[in-house]
């Protein structure tokens, strides 16, 4: 039992100002209730590995029919940065204890790889695989009994998570969530304002959102001519994807959009580059412009698409308007944002520019930072002023691109260590990375991300 004193509650807005004193009683139950992890992609399987780790009650929830079902739909992609820094400490060891072999920890792995070989052998883990629900569909959370405006007794109350599953709607209590959910399929739009318009959505069968596999829909792309819209490495990733295609489809026609004030800043370090491979990359992009097997349009501002007999770019350059024509189809690698529906009903802290957890913001401003220069960083930046309540991973970047696996892992390393009663661990930093970052390209496959 606890007194609470309240200052100046009113009953009602004609009613005079009094001080009154409530008795209520303290919910101690919630405690043996689970801690819900959403998305069994890398960083909610590693939150589980670190629960298991603090012998601490879960639940794994994952949309998909699989684990990291996100991940398998851009398996064909090489991550930029290596194993050893892809494997997280907790779920190694317990990976270690069974049959599983490490691979090679100098290689970079594809999205196929990152599943087969490391996501999928944990989670079949005996420890793990009981507490995973797959093909469930978060569709909100809330506090149990309250919507966000209430306040009364808030704190104590534990969380109501509202999951679809075969066609019902099933009610699971939690005493703490970890939002993994990430940002994948919820892609930015090709306009350059981000406002999605009517007509964008309805060329959604001549346009692919990402890094498409270029190999696979090779009747797709082949004799046509496609805008690659974007100015990062993932579209420089497509765009070397392509060209390979029209090596063997001479006619295929390759057009380059993006908002840069000239192509060369998309390069990068080139032959100066502290790391050769990602650097071979912007050598690489830098030759097919200068033998025009790719045209540049830049700065170019997209204010809408139309569909005449062709797919039609409507935008600015040099401050006058031009509509670019001809296209068959179109490649937006113009980054992702997160979907903060199911969170609505939940006290969040979110900035207002990047859309990732407040106090992360200045960490991992883009405009400041890559994907090798934001610090780790752990339960204290991400804390929302809903209590017990978490964004990781990618999500909690927001809009920002600069997500790196292992800083993932580190954040909930620091929050299950937080939510299992251990403060000071939660406070320490436990992840390195090398000055020069840790990203890296295999020209073997010119498909990369960052995270």
């Amino acid at each position: 039992m606890k007194t609470l004193k309240v200052i100046n509650q009113n009953g009602s807005c004609c009613t005079p100002a009094k001080d009154i004193e409530v008795q209520e009683t303290v919910n101690n139950s919630n405690k043996n209730l689970p801690i819900v992890i959403i998305g069994a992609g890398p960083i909610g399987l590693a939150a589980a590995a670190h629960l298991v780790e603090q012998k601490q009650a879960f639940i794994l929830l994952e949309a998909g029919r699989e684990i990291a079902h996100n991940i398998r739909t851009w398996g064909h992609v090489t991550l930029f940065s290596p194993w050893r820094y892809n494997i997280n400490k907790a779920a190694k060891a317990l990976l270690d204890a069974s049959d599983w072999v490490e691979p090679n920890l100098d290689m970079l792995p594809t999205g196929n790889e990152l599943i087969d070989l490391y996501l999928k052998p944990l989670s079949e883990l005996v420890q793990i695989k009981p507490n995973i629900q797959l093909n469930a569909k978060v569709v909100g959370i809330s506090r149990k009994f309250n919507d966000k405006m209430k306040t009364k007794n808030r704190v104590e109350q534990s969380f109501n998570i509202y999951v679809e599953q075969e066609n019902d709607i099933n009610i699971i209590e939690a005493k703490a969530v970890i939002d993994a959910t990430g940002t994948w399929g919820n892609p930015n739009p090709a306009n350059t304002t981000g406002v999605w318009l009517q007509n964008e959505k309805a060329l959604a069968n001549h346009i692919e959102y990402g890094i498409p596999d270029i190999n696979s829909n090779a009747k797709r792309y082949a004799n046509k001519k496609i805008a690659v819209i974007g100015g990062g490495h993932s579209a420089i990733n497509t765009l070397l994807a392509l060209a390979e295609l029209q090596e063997e489809n001479p006619a295929t026609k390759l057009v380059w959009i993006m908002r840069k004030r000239s192509v060369e800043e998309a390069y990068g370090g080139e032959e100066k580059d502290a790391l050769a491979a990602r650097g071979a990359l912007g050598v690489r992009i830098h030759e097919l412009v200068d033998t025009g097997k790719v045209e540049v349009i830049t700065p170019f501002y997209i204010s809408q698409l139309k569909k005449d007999e062709s797919i039609q770019i409507v935008g600015t350059i040099n401050e006058e308007t031009k509509v670019l024509t001809g296209f068959e189809e179109l490649i937006v690698n113009a980054g992702n944002r997160p979907d903060l529906t199911i969170n609505s009903e939940l006290r969040l802290s979110i900035d207002a520019a990047t859309e990732s957890v407040q106090a992360l913001a200045p960490l991992i401003d883009p405009n400041e930072h890559s994907c090798g220069t934001v610090r780790a960083h752990g339960e204290e930046i991400l804390r929302q002023p809903e209590k017990d309540f978490y964004i990781v991973g990618a999500k909690s970047y927001g809009r920002a691109p600069t997500f790196l696996m292992a800083t993932g892992y580190e954040q909930v390393r620091s929050i299950t260590a937080y939510l299992s009663g251990d403060k000071e661990a939660s406070k320490r930093v436990e992840l390195e990375l090398p000055e020069t970052g840790v990203c890296g390209i295999n020209l073997a496959n010119q498909s990369n991300s960052c995270c």
